[in-house]
């Protein structure tokens, strides 16, 4: 069977073993399911957030802060629709204020399986779809009645810089469709109050549906990251919360184009924030304090899953 799950289309047979442009066959590999506090205080709370990361990637971004992982080169380790199932019920007891699924498109319908196994044996809290918006509409709508909230990127709106970061230059057109998507699926952005918040297991505040749209400011591209803000702002408002951070870190090992092997500077990101106050954006997230670090990345030991790491 051609595999069309992502934007690429490149027709693998990912169910026979033949790998896609993500790196992966059908094979399920994910790196840790473990709680995670360094997401948007709405999505962690002061439990953690139950982050899944999976392997494999269809955007392979030149700077890449999870490129071991992303890379598709069997790191992690093979988990079943079972053990995944198991992976989110472990991580509810455990506290987690949802199941965020970070990087999962290559592995939509086994996830979607595996959740709804996870829902018939008592799971509660809500999923979160964390992606990078290279996605198709009919891949996003598998998960309509799974996951209630959506944290996509919306990385450029250049498709020049598209192409030389990603070798993506249909990602502007292709990640706004998408986001459209989400927002259709999963509405405004809604929290949970006090009750509601008890009954599902989770903290007063966390998110229970909606879309949070990160953008991750680069070096030298103050210019579009206003205009990311501004496309998204013009079309959905209020309905959506941003996430505009400033934690990009060149990462040593990688070939970095010179441009982008510097932090991003306090000037830059101030820059940046004056411009979306300026246009009336009021429900958004920065970053305070000092998120530009390596240390910040997670080590992909196979943390949650039962299978033995094929990769250190």
């Amino acid at each position: 069977m051609s595999c069309d799950l992502c934007p690429r289309h490149c027709s693998a047979d990912r169910q026979n073993g033949e790998r896609g442009y993500c790196g992966e066959s059908a094979e399920v590999m994910a790196g840790r399911a473990a709680l995670y506090a360094w997401e948007e205080p709405c999505i962690s709370g002061s439990r953690g957030s139950g982050a899944v990361f999976f392997s494999g990637c269809p955007l392979h971004c030149v700077y890449c802060q999870n490129y071991r992982i992303s890379g598709g080169r069997d790191c992690g380790v093979s988990v079943s629709t079972r053990g995944l199932a198991d992976a989110f019920l472990s991580l509810q007891k455990k506290g987690a204020n949802n199941i965020n699924l970070v990087t999962a498109t290559q592995f939509v319908p086994q996830v979607v399986a595996a959740g709804r196994e996870a829902v018939r044996e008592g799971l509660s809290i809500p999923f979160v779809y964390n992606t990078s918006s290279y996605e198709t509409v009919g891949t996003l709508q598998q998960l309509s009645g799974l996951v209630t909230c959506y944290l996509p990127d919306f990385k450029y709106v250049s498709s020049e810089t598209a192409r030389a970061y990603s070798n993506a230059p249909d990602y502007p057109v292709t990640a706004f469709k998408a986001i459209t998507q989400m927002v259709k699926q999963a509405g405004p952005c809604e929290f949970f109050g006090e009750e509601e918040a008890k009954t599902c297991g989770v903290e007063p505040g966390i998110l229970k549906k909606g879309v949070i749209v990160r953008h991750l400011l680069l070096p030298g591209h103050v210019r579009e990251a206003c205009q990311a803000v501004k496309l998204l702002y013009d079309a959905f408002g209020d309905d959506i919360y941003f996430s505009l951070m400033n934690q990009y870190t060149p990462i040593s090992g990688l070939a970095l184009p010179q441009e982008l092997r510097r932090r991003v500077t306090k000037r830059e990101y101030e820059r940046f924030l004056d411009y979306v106050l300026d246009l009336g954006v009021t429900r958004a997230f920065f970053q305070e304090g000092p998120t530009q670090k390596e240390s910040f990345i997670p080590d992909w030991n196979g943390e949650g899953l039962t299978a033995s790491p094929s990769c250190d």
